[in-house]
């Protein structure tokens, strides 16, 4: 009996599946870019280029209307610190703080209004959770206790929004933005100023509370680039004129505790 010839078929398959399996990692190399891209997690300058929305003014981006808001927050708190410290103050030095966060934030207050106006911003109407936090400890506190807790407190939630004011002025494509962000940075240096005239600040707790607070929101450099074709040129804006003050004699040291 004569053996069985080999099947030619199985070379055919074989050679076949071969084929096909280098077809199939070909499509996979040209699909997985595409899979890859579809995929995966959205970079900051692609969320920024969602969340930035064209006006008059220049590009609007997210950080621009964070800040705005912030500087809404700010005077929904100080300004009703400032007036306590006019009336609760022992100390003049503590009284003028006072004073000068009343008229800034008056004179910020009207100003913040007017840019998300112009920009069709909302605004909150109320202080957070933590600024309401701040104001009762200060309504609590009596005497030079409330002097030291009202110059700390205030010191360290102005040093913790001045890096923002800078952040924001540095890379912001709004012109409306930028000169709310220059007066919003005459003003809280201001604060800064008039609130270590007071010798009240202790500058090793606030470098502590600061590190520990980490540097301001940063969801996106508003510097990155975005598409700004369409929304013809650019309104510039003068920026407004801030009040101006006058500053208290400053302590050459804080006053012993009781002092």
């Amino acid at each position: 009996m004569r053996p069985r010839p080999p099947f030619k078929g199985r070379g055919i398959f074989s050679g076949t599946g071969i084929i096909i399996s280098g077809l199939a990692a070909t499509l996979a190399a040209l699909l997985f870019p595409f899979w890859s891209y579809t995929h995966r997690p959205a970079s900051a300058a692609d969320v920024l280029s969602a969340q930035t929305v064209a006006t008059q003014f220049g590009p609007l981006s997210e950080p621009d209307r964070e800040f705005v808001t912030k500087v809404r927050l700010a005077g929904l708190w100080e300004l009703p610190a400032g007036q306590m410290a006019e009336q609760k103050g022992t100390t003049q030095a503590v009284r003028t703080a006072g004073q000068h966060l009343v008229a800034g934030h008056t004179f910020l207050d009207q100003r913040v209004r007017d840019v998300a106006a112009r920009l069709g911003l909302g605004l909150p109407n109320e202080p957070t959770a933590q600024q309401k936090q701040w104001l009762a400890t200060l309504n609590a506190a009596q005497g030079g206790d409330y002097d030291r807790r009202f110059a700390n407190i205030t010191r360290l939630a102005h040093g913790r929004v001045f890096s923002l004011v800078a952040q924001i002025r540095a890379s912001t494509q709004n012109s409306l933005v930028r000169a709310l962000a220059d007066d919003a940075n005459t003003t809280v240096l201001d604060h800064i100023k008039v609130l270590e005239a007071t010798g009240l600040v202790d500058f090793g707790a606030l470098a502590r509370d600061l590190a520990a607070s980490g540097s301001p929101s940063a969801t996106a450099s508003s510097a990155t680039s975005v598409p700004t074709a369409g929304i013809g040129q650019v309104i510039p804006v003068t920026p407004s004129a801030p009040p101006t003050y006058t500053m208290p004699p400053a302590e050459s040291s804080p006053p012993p505790p009781g002092g």
